[in-house]
């Protein structure tokens, strides 16, 4: 075999390897659980959050999704829509820190919602909405942590958290962002649309992903691929460019 075929088979192997990993972590990242929108500003009301649960596994259904909602920066006025097949339980917690509002002082707040009874199969995900009265405007985000149980027994513990400037974990909780009022780009009434959607199909799987943020993410994947090709054929280059033989003049000088 020549050099500069092994230089192109090693740089072909290289750059595929390479690929591999990126679309591989793009994967990964789709089997998050996590919540929509991603923002919210501080002290919105009469809002919906969104959490989407996908099935990761290959042989075993998702049977139980238990999401914990935080006590220091408490979300008050909580309300769970109903979901086919899938019966709500919600935990309360008194409080340490009563909140003020405009109706009086709050002591009590929802501090988990569990769901059970229904499915989640392989390649499908839900999505479970919670309306609110009141986001906290104390904090800059909260972090729901998640347990998702399967038929096999197995438990995904969605509890690490993310911090800022650092390497997202391997099982992170969903974060929502609350931003200063105002500022927030997916909050309001784009929050609502899929709880509407949600209503009309009465579940939801993989094949009908909702709204801009399943475009937003194809982009990204389609991104990687063409960025993973891209490296391929610069690598291909390269080599060729490494072993081309010299057709200039040398100098007289």
């Amino acid at each position: 075999m020549s050099p500069m075929r092994t230089t192109l088979r090693r740089a072909g192997t290289v750059t595929a390897l390479a690929a591999v990993s990126v679309l591989a972590a793009a994967g990964a990242a789709f089997a998050h659980v996590t919540v929509h929108p991603e923002s919210y500003a501080k002290g919105s009301t009469d809002g919906v959050l969104t959490f989407r649960v996908p099935n990761e596994a290959d042989t075993a259904a998702t049977t139980k999704v238990q999401v914990f909602l935080p006590t220091d920066h408490p979300i008050l006025g909580v309300l769970v829509s109903p979901q086919d097949g899938w019966t709500a339980q919600m935990t309360t917690t008194k409080l340490k820190k009563p909140v003020k509002t405009d109706d009086g002082t709050v002591t009590d707040a929802v501090s988990e919602i569990t769901w059970t009874g229904g499915r989640i199969r392989h390649g499908q995900y839900q999505d479970f909405q919670v309306a609110f009265g009141q986001l906290p405007d104390d904090t800059d985000q909260l972090t729901f942590k998640t347990l998702q149980t399967y038929s096999d027994g197995n438990v995904v513990r969605w509890i690490e958290e993310t911090h800022k400037g650092g390497d997202e974990p391997e099982n992170p909780a969903p974060v929502l962002r609350l931003t200063a009022e105002g500022t927030a780009q997916d909050s309001g009434t784009a929050a609502s649309a899929p709880a509407a959607t949600q209503e009309k199909s009465g579940g939801s799987t993989a094949q009908a992903a909702s709204g801009s943020d399943s475009t937003a993410r194809g982009l990204g994947v389609a991104g990687l691929v063409v960025g993973a090709l891209g490296l391929a054929a610069a690598g291909f280059a390269l080599a060729r460019g490494r072993t081309r033989p010299s057709t200039s003049t040398p100098s007289s000088e």
